[in-house]
């Protein structure tokens, strides 16, 4: 693929093959468990992770789905799996040995902090500093000698707050550790961590990668050196490979991700504007707006859209909160992010996730995944939604 074409063409075309059987435009599913093998006295690695043996080493719509993430965002690899959390786990484990220190994002998503807060440290005897990375210091700071991994997340999940990656990849590299980015609430086009010094970057692909909420995956991008240790640890040891149709379905969405970050990231700078100004409104935190304490970061980074997610929050008690949410119409209330609907989600002030966060938080606050809406028929739904509850 010309490296040079523009992203909304490499998003098209990035990866594609050819059906030379039958001269379909699009790719096939290759819906099979086992591949031939060679019987022309070829040496076979069964657990190898370069050629078509076996589907859970490897499947010709996972490798489709890797090239376009390859080609869309310049990374040298990648390695696919079912889920998110597959994805991280899988960076967890393989970058990360017993007696190693790991630093983290304290605001992070709450699979992360468990495994940080609890798994990783009891049953696997790793060290585990979480701290507010946006404090590029405070990272520093933090550095030990046996410091092997420092975990972020870009813009964090729920609160959108934006960490200094070039930063942090200088103090990393010069402790002789990686740099992980977890970019999942950006999706693949308004942040680049790989090219701002991070060696591995990772999305749970379900949200922004595939955007139309109908599949689960993760993946996770970096140089090949590294994501062959992944692939051969996790991705063939673990077993937590994605199928060849949800593969497809994946990179069906991937092709369109240019337009749709567009769209997303212009309804949501709408809506948080809108927002911004409501007097019924505590609180909101967004990227593209000027008050929002990382915004000349996130300008620095997010090559002008600033992503569909937004966290705010409305005045009044717990049952003016819940009627906000029960008088929404457009606005779905659900749990995940990323997809072509606006959805949210509340965060109760006694949830035991409130302390790791800003104090602004700790009060409670919605998460806000815009979607692709006209953004003045979000605006008109908060609006009566708010009125329904008295606040206007």
């Amino acid at each position: 693929m010309n490296q040079k074409l523009r992203k909304e063409t490499v998003a098209v075309h990035g990866g594609s093959r050819k059906d030379d059987a039958f001269g379909a435009i699009n790719e096939p599913i290759y819906m099979t468990s086992n591949y031939r093998i060679p019987t022309d006295g070829t040496p076979v690695d069964w657990s190898g992770i370069h050629s078509n043996i076996y589907c859970r080493n490897r499947n010709v719509n996972q490798m489709v789905l890797q090239d376009k993430l390859c080609a869309l965002t310049g990374a040298e690899d990648c390695a696919i799996f079912a889920s998110g959390v597959a994805a991280l786990a899988a960076v967890f484990t393989t970058m990360l040995n017993s007696g190693d220190h790991a630093i983290v994002s304290e605001v992070c998503y709450s699979a992360t902090n468990l495994l940080f807060r609890e798994y990783l440290p009891k049953k696997y005897g790793v060290e585990v500093t979480l701290l507010d990375t946006t404090d590029t210091e405070a990272v520093r700071a933090a550095i030990r000698p046996n410091t092997k991994l420092i975990h972020v997340e870009t813009p964090g999940n729920p609160t959108t707050g934006i960490s200094d990656l070039d930063a942090i990849a200088e103090i990393a590299h010069a402790a002789g550790a990686k740099l992980s980015v977890d970019a999942t609430f950006a999706g693949p086009i308004c942040v680049y961590p790989l090219k701002h010094g991070a060696d591995l970057e990772v999305h749970s692909m379900t949200k922004y990668i595939n955007g139309h909420g109908d599949s689960l995956g993760g993946c996770v991008m970096g140089k090949t050196e590294l994501i062959d240790q992944i692939k051969e640890l996790a991705m063939v040891n673990y077993g937590g490979i994605l199928s060849p149709f949800n593969a497809w379905l994946i990179a069906r969405g991937l092709v369109t991700v240019p337009l749709r970050m567009k769209q997303h990231s212009a309804v949501a700078l709408a809506v948080a504007e809108y927002l911004e100004t409501c007097p019924a409104v505590r609180f909101v935190w967004y990227p593209g707006l000027k008050s929002h304490p990382q915004h000349e970061r996130a300008v620095k980074l997010m090559n002008g859209q600033y992503s569909g997610m937004i966290s705010f929050d409305i005045k009044g008690d717990e049952k003016t909160h819940q009627k906000f949410l029960d008088s929404l119409h457009l606005v779905t209330h659900a749990v995940s992010l990323g997809d072509v609907e606006s959805l949210i989600v509340y965060y109760d002030k006694n949830s035991d996730k409130l302390p790791h966060y800003p104090a602004i938080y700790q009060e409670g606050f919605y998460r806000f995944s815009v979607g692709l809406e006209d953004a003045e028929d979000v605006i008109d739904d908060l609006r009566q939604a708010l009125e329904s509850c008295g606040l206007l």
